[in-house]
Order: C-alpha cells, then structure tokens, then sequence
C-alpha cells in the first residue's frame, strides 16, 4: 500500500497481493496494479463515467475493449474510456499498472 512522505505526496511499491489487484493509493484517480497468470482473464466489465490507462509492465496481454482486441507488449500504453466493455485476458504471467480517473464529459 502506500505511504505518505509530504503533505501531497504517496509512495506505494508495485508488489501484488493474493488476488493479482492492489489498489495502489486511496482516493482519486484510482491507481490499482494488475497481476495475470498466464491464460488468466477478467470476464468482461465497465467502469462507467472513468478515463482509464493501461500501461503493459510485463508479460502479454490481448486488452478487448469492445469490439476490438488489442495485442500489448510491455511498454505499451493505452487510454480508453471506460463505459465500454473491457476484459484483458493474459497470453503470458502479467504486470500492469492502471489509473482510473473521473471522466471530464
């Protein structure tokens, strides 16, 4: 989890817990680190009325957002709204960091 080192500053350490989803920091925007097995998936879901990035760590993943499948390789950064369907389904063990920020619309 994090820790506070100055009055508008958090520190966290990027180290999943049991369930492969660490919700880094309290409050906004929602900053959560995602840890998939290989051949691992989240089901498809929204997250209505968020701005969401996805930055690809390590490993593989095919990120659907909804009718289209993006293939990411670590590095990769991707921005998309979150009123559509998601569900990233790992090929390989994966580390992605994630920030789900109030959608300015």
């Amino acid at each position: 989890m994090s820790e506070s080192t100055a009055a508008e500053t958090e520190r966290a350490t990027l180290d999943g817990d049991s369930d492969g989803r660490t919700r880094l920091f309290d409050g906004e925007p929602k900053t959560i680190q995602l840890t998939l097995d290989a051949g691992e998936s989240i089901p498809p879901h929204t997250h209505p009325d968020r701005d969401i990035v996805f930055l690809l760590r390590s490993g593989a993943v095919d990120l659907t957002l909804g009718d289209e499948t993006l293939s990411l390789s670590p590095g990769d950064v991707v921005r998309f709204d979150g009123d559509q369907d998601i569900s990233p389904a790992a090929t390989a063990d994966s580390e992605a960091l994630l920030v789900l920020a109030a959608s300015s619309e």
